[in-house]
C-alpha cells in the first residue's frame, strides 16, 4: 500500500491505518458525544465491542478497499447508535424492547434466591461484589442490583431513595 518492502510496509500499515482509524474514531465520539462508549445499554457494549473490532481490522487492512469499508461501518455503527438512543429517548416502547431491566439480587440484606438463580449469578460472586462495595454488615444493605449492563450496584447505608430503584424488577 505504501512501499515495495514488504516487511516495512507490514510495519508501515499498522501503524499509519491504526492511527488515522483513531483519529477517525476520537472524531466521530467527539461529533456523537462521550455517550457513544458508555456501557448504559445492551446496544452501547455491543456498539464498543464491534468498534474495537473495527478499528483492529482497519489497522490491519491489505488494501485501500478494506481501510475505506472499516472506517464506513464504523461510521455506520455511530450512526446507528446515535438513531437508538434516539427512538428509545422518545419512545417507552422502544425503550423496553430494546433494553432488559435490571434485577434485585438482594434486597434489605436479604438474598433473593430466585433472583440468583434465574440471573445465573451465583452467591459467592455477589458476596465478593459486596466486599468491593465495602460492605461490613448485610443489613445495612438496602439493594442490590444486577443492571442491563452486567454490572452489579450496591446500594447501602442506613437509607434508600425508592427513585434509586423505581424500574428494578423483582423476580
Amino acid at each position: 500500500m505504501f512501499i515495495d518492502n514488504t516487511w516495512f510496509d507490514t510495519a508501515l500499515r499498522g501503524v499509519i491505518l491504526s492511527a488515522a482509524a483513531t483519529i477517525w474514531i476520537v472524531m466521530l465520539i467527539r461529533i456523537n458525544g462521550l455517550r457513544s462508549l458508555s456501557k448504559m445499554t445492551n446496544f452501547d457494549f455491543v456498539m464498543t465491542i464491534a468498534l474495537g473490532s473495527l478499528l483492529a481490522g482497519a489497522a490491519q487492512a491489505s488494501d485501500w478497499q478494506g481501510f475505506g469499508q472499516a472506517m464506513v461501518a464504523m461510521l455506520g455503527l455511530f450512526i446507528v447508535q446515535y438513531g437508538t438512543a434516539r427512538l428509545r429517548k422518545a419512545s417507552d416502547t422502544v425503550e423496553a424492547a430494546m433494553q432488559n431491566a435490571p434485577v434485585f439480587l438482594m434486597r434489605d440484606g436479604e438474598f433473593l434466591e430466585d433472583a440468583l438463580r434465574a440471573t445465573r449469578v451465583a452467591k459467592s460472586d455477589l458476596v465478593a461484589k459486596l466486599r468491593e462495595a465495602n460492605v461490613l454488615d448485610l443489613k445495612h444493605v438496602r439493594a442490590v442490583v444486577l443492571e442491563t449492563t452486567g454490572d452489579v450496584s450496591v446500594l447501602h447505608g442506613d437509607v434508600l431513595d425508592e427513585i434509586l430503584v423505581e424500574n428494578v424488577k423483582r423476580i
